[in-house]
């Protein structure tokens, strides 16, 4: 294929030598003289292992030059890849006016261009950039997005260090557009690659490598605080978190990381608890650490808020324990929602039939006696006369008893787990999502 790759820093310089690596023929476009003219004599833009080889070897081959003629560019190729940066600005927001620019160029070679063209967006926008960026092409092209011309958001996962071994073995390949013709394309060109290939919605597209980023900086800041604790008690830090990556179950795994409601249980809150009160006995500073606590909060207050905001006040709970399978009351987030609610005059049913009042013993009851005593009274075994009294059914947690239930369509549904069969409901709305 005839590929033309604007902006020739780091994402840009990698793409050229690679896909040329992989038999494409590659323009590079950029407004810096001295980039160019590196390029035009075989060498990178930038210092990274094999970038040396993949550009000197293609360049002699007659697959790679490089221009700031961006309408050569367009017209010689039928895919566009956009690598130019978005910069930060002083208050954190992004600087798009290096991918508007390159969608005003692409645009005006367009009015004039017969043959479809395909544009990938590499570089890291926010969600609705695809959008926009179509809407600009539109307007000053004249052309019709998906007719004459598709977007693609295509983010990229590359390490400094790796970026050659990472392109070519990426762990996941996302295409995120509205056009069929354009995915194709994209999908052809990367077929070769070793690793899935994802389409998504395009605004997924977008926002994932906010996400994959902001978590990996979380990883960095979660590991120094434990190796700060563990110095100051003169433990190997290195040996901890060795062993926290051997649990290929929970640790290093997909199991948590599913948006929904708080957490809740005996041993999350009283460990994470324990931990905060040991750095803050050793003077150590953890403020990671000692934000979850505040972050599991914000979300029982959430889903607080998103029940008042209905307007009704009949309220059916569908499980009150902190996880399915388990009649453990203590520190279930749900508990505190229902106290607050019932504080403030809401009619409340629950329903869970792992929670017993007379066989709850120990410690599971002596928690419930003192946040919600009358909890007994709100409990009930009717779930279809209960659905049938209640304005909003919470859904807690995936209990085989909460499935192939039926409401009726005034009834709101509030989810906090994530059924997935009951999300076309007309009055469904779920936590985070």
């Amino acid at each position: 294929m005839d590929i033309s790759v604007f902006g020739l820093g780091y994402v840009g310089c990698v793409s050229l030598g690679c896909l040329a690596n992989n038999g494409h023929n590659l323009i590079g476009v950029d407004v810096n003289v001295n980039k160019i003219n590196l390029i035009n004599s075989g060498k990178p833009t930038i210092v990274e292992k094999n970038i040396n080889e993949l550009i000197g070897l293609n360049y002699q081959a007659g697959r790679i030059r490089a221009t700031a003629d961006f309408k050569e560019a367009v017209n010689d190729t039928e895919i566009s890849i956009i690598c130019v940066g978005t910069p930060s600005s002083n208050e954190g927001h992004l600087d798009l006016t290096f991918i508007f620019n390159t969608a005003q160029q692409i645009g005006e070679v367009l009015t004039t261009k017969s043959k479809f063209h395909t544009i990938a967006i590499r570089s890291t926008v926010l969600p609705g950039t695809n959008e926009k960026y179509g809407n600009l092409i539109e307007e000053v092209s004249g052309k019709k997005r998906n007719t004459d011309f598709a977007i693609i958001s295509n983010p990229e996962f590359l390490r400094e260090g790796t970026a050659v071994e990472d392109y070519y073995n990426p762990p996941v390949t996302v295409l995120g557009s509205d056009s069929e013709k354009g995915l194709a394309i994209l999908e052809s060109l990367y077929s070769n690659l070793n690793g899935p290939i994802e389409r998504t919605p395009i605004e997924v597209a977008e926002i994932i490598k906010y996400v994959n980023n902001s978590y990996h900086a979380l990883k960095i800041t979660f590991a120094n605080e434990v190796g700060n604790i563990c110095k100051k008690l003169k433990i190997d830090s290195h040996d901890v978190m060795r062993l926290f990556c051997m649990d290929k179950h929970l640790n290093i795994s997909p199991y948590y990381f599913k948006p929904g409601f708080a957490y809740g249980g005996s041993c999350l809150p009283k460990d994470l608890g324990a931990l905060r009160t040991l750095s803050h006995d050793l003077y150590i500073a953890t403020p990671v650490i000692d934000a979850i606590e505040k972050s599991n909060n914000n979300q029982k207050d959430l889903a607080q808020k998103l029940i008042e905001s209905k307007g009704k006040r009949r309220i059916l709970v569908l499980g009150i324990s902190f996880k399915p399978g388990t009649d453990d009351l203590r520190y279930s987030p749900i508990v505190d929602v229902i106290q607050n609610l019932y504080g403030k005059g809401y009619e409340i049913k629950l329903i869970d039939n792992h929670v017993q009042i007379s066989k709850i013993m120990g410690k599971n009851k002596s928690y419930i006696m003192e946040k919600v005593p009358h909890i007994a009274k709100l409990l009930t075994s009717d779930i279809l006369k209960s659905i049938d009294w209640a304005d909003i059914i919470v859904l807690t947690n995936k209990e085989k008893d909460f499935s192939g239930l039926s409401f009726s369509k005034e009834k709101i549904l509030i989810d906090l787990t994530r059924f997935e069969e009951y999300r076309n409901h007309p009055n469904y709305c779920g936590l985070t999502w």
